[in-house]
């Protein structure tokens, strides 16, 4: 009658053992993503980007350096760099502005775009380079596309 009482308190040292061994949060590098939040045109002509940079890991990466071709619609608006050393928390995200004096051709199609009240696809390409939290920096390619529409109640801005 002991025999079966001994199996059960092994067995569940065992356990309590393993249990013990599996302890701590997994570190997890994710690639990282990019996309443009906002564009805004200023009275020059010029664009203020707010670009949104999403940080999938499980650990803070402080993101250091961003260069990003961007295209509106078929014509190149030109390079998103920057150089934010943005710490970001895990499984989050933020905004950094970029100033871009655009291309001629991409000006015309985002004033199109605006009068219209059109939507208007976008194609973001390039690298970010990150750094999680006591290891090294890491570059990440980028590549994403998606699309912007006229923000209601605020003219000369895409969201």
């Amino acid at each position: 009658m002991k025999l079966p009482r001994i199996k059960f308190v092994v067995m569940a040292l065992g356990l309590l053992a393993m249990a013990a061994c599996g302890g701590g949060t997994v570190k997890r590098v994710s690639e990282p993503a990019a996309s443009i939040q906002q564009l805004s045109v200023g009275a020059d002509g010029n664009w203020d980007v707010q670009l949104r940079l999403s940080n999938f890991s499980s650990m803070p990466m402080r993101f250091d350096t961003v260069s990003l071709k961007f295209t509106v619609g078929d014509a190149e608006a030109g390079t998103l760099q920057s150089s934010p050393s943005l710490e970001i928390g895990p499984e989050s995200a933020d905004v950094v502005s970029i100033a871009l004096k655009p291309s001629s051709a991409s000006r015309l199609l985002v004033a199109d775009t605006l009068a219209g009240r059109r939507s208007l696809p976008y194609e973001l390409e390039g690298s970010v380079s990150a750094t999680p939290r006591d290891r090294s920096q890491r570059n990440f390619d980028i590549k994403a596309r998606s699309s912007l529409s006229p923000a209601a109640g605020l003219p000369g801005v895409l969201r």
